[in-house]
Formats: C-alpha cells, sequence, structure tokens
C-alpha cells in the first residue's frame, strides 16, 4: 500500500463509522428507482431487485454508492435546495463517511461486505434529469462503484464500516 493508502486507511479506521440513509433499486433500465428499507446484496450480482443483478456476474458495477454530503453540494452547485436521490440513480446512500476514500478497500453494511473498486462518474443522463449543468455539478461527486463480496441484508440505518486489511480477506 503507497503512503496515500496508508494515510487514508488509517484516517478511516478512526473515524465514526458512516450510516446508510436510502436504498434504491432500479429493475429495468430508464425505468423509476423503487426505494427500500432493506435489500439482500448477493455475492457477485449485486443487490437482488435492481437490474444488476440479472447482468454480468462478477461486475465491477453491481452496487452503486454515494455520500448525501455530495448530494447537498450537488444540489447547491445546481441552485436548489434539494435532490432526490433517485434522480441521481445510486442505490445507496450514506453519510458520515467519505465513500472515495474508500475505493480500493473493504466496508460492511449490515451484514453484507463490500469492495469499492471504481468512480461512479455521472453519465449524460443526469444533463436530462438535473437539467443543464447537472453533469458538470456532478463531476468528482457521483459516488463509488462496489462489488459484492460477501452476501448479507443491507438496511437503511446499518453502520458503514472500513475494515481493516486483515478482516477484508475473502471469507
Amino acid at each position: 500500500m503507497n503512503s496515500v493508502g496508508k494515510l487514508l486507511s488509517r484516517h478511516l479506521q478512526e473515524l465514526a463509522p458512516g450510516t446508510v440513509r436510502w436504498i434504491g433499486l432500479r429493475p429495468q433500465r430508464k425505468v423509476p428507482m423503487q426505494v427500500v428499507d432493506r435489500s439482500l446484496a448477493t455475492q457477485g450480482l449485486g443487490l437482488e431487485g435492481d437490474r444488476r443483478y440479472t447482468g454480468n456476474p462478477g461486475s465491477a458495477r453491481q452496487v452503486t454508492f454515494i455520500n448525501q454530503e455530495h448530494i447537498d453540494l450537488i444540489a447547491k452547485l445546481l441552485n436548489r435546495d434539494a435532490i432526490d436521490p433517485s434522480t441521481l440513480r445510486r442505490n445507496v446512500v450514506v453519510t458520515g463517511i467519505n465513500l472515495v476514500a474508500l475505493r480500493h478497500q473493504r466496508f460492511q453494511i449490515g451484514e453484507a461486505i463490500f469492495e469499492a473498486n471504481a468512480h461512479c462518474h455521472p453519465c449524460l443522463r443526469m444533463e436530462h434529469a438535473l437539467g443543464k449543468g447537472g453533469v458538470a455539478a456532478m463531476l468528482g461527486h457521483g459516488g463509488v462503484c462496489a462489488k459484492v463480496i460477501q452476501s448479507g441484508v443491507i438496511a437503511v440505518g446499518d453502520r458503514v464500516i472500513k475494515l481493516d486489511d486483515q478482516l477484508s480477506l475473502p471469507l
């Protein structure tokens, strides 16, 4: 692990855990999100009921996460009071922990373990969904994509806990 990775890892372990605030599933492309209180995260597939669950097994984009703090910032950049999380088409909204700092690391929510592996960049649909400037407002604030490493139920209110290197080995 490089020196920046060591600093991030140490800092994240010292922080209080984050919290899941919202979960949304999209059963098919271009359909409204279904807001749920809980979902089963299945290893190698994603969230049961989401369109990616039946997509490419092993995909790096099984579950998408975004910070509520970033949603609030996107709203400010677009001169809005608030943005409904379903507009951004991410699966899980968390607060209290910097998801971007979790990239390339494992974390636990409820019974499930995830590995954040990539930034979740905004697509051109965000320009339509958010209006002019939507993509620009989301750049750098789109969250992360993750794989499900260990199956389990996740729920609104669950803690988001960064796993240390010893605990994050495949089970």
